[in-house]
């Protein structure tokens, strides 16, 4: 006669096998998370008012680590970059100056290789004062500001004044946090 009554000796060998499907799933899913983290996504915290309206401090974002793999920062793109004179920081900014050009900078509107007109610069909020430059832009490398301008450490006051092309780790796309500002950044 069969008994419906499971083998006792059974039951610590289905533990056994949860468990390690449980520590298998929490092993993949570390490893996506840090592929992801290492390759794709770069996960910030804003630490300052430098960016404001556009970002506000306590802001989280995403970056996309592969923006530029086919591709280079353009003008106005918010950039997430190490600090050029101690790149253990992580900064994120706005570029204003692409390589080769000169950035002069005259009460407070920024001028570009000399042009008549200045950079529409309506995402700042205020009009910022003061005068700086010109700054000629190297090759292969960037020059950054904070659209908040009276409040922003930026390569106006840097002693390595451009960001690197390699320096750069990605470009800013979503706004994650707080939940009620998601957005795509512009």
């Amino acid at each position: 006669m069969k008994n419906d009554r499971e083998d006792p000796g059974s039951k610590p060998n289905s533990i056994g096998r949860e468990i390690w499907e449980y520590v298998k799933i929490v092993i993949v899913v570390a490893v996506a998370v840090t592929l992801v983290n290492q390759f794709l996504l770069i996960n910030a915290v804003i630490p300052s008012g430098s960016m404001e309206q556009t970002i506000m401090e306590g802001d989280r974002i995403f970056g996309n680590r592969l923006a530029y793999l086919t591709s280079e920062p353009e003008r106005f793109d918010i950039v997430i970059f190490k600090y050029p004179d101690d790149e253990t920081k992580t900064y994120i900014k706005r570029v204003i100056g692409l390589p080769g050009e000169t950035v002069e900078i005259i009460d407070g509107k920024v001028y570009i290789d000399g042009s008549s007109s200045p950079l529409d610069d309506s995402f700042c909020p205020e009009t910022p004062t003061g005068n700086f430059g010109p700054y000629q832009v190297p090759e292969d490398c960037y020059f950054m500001m904070g659209d908040n301008r009276e409040n922003s450490s930026d390569s106006r006051y840097w002693v390595n004044t451009y960001v690197q092309r390699s320096q750069i780790i990605g470009k800013a796309v979503l706004r994650y946090w707080p939940l009620n500002k998601i957005s795509l950044m512009n």
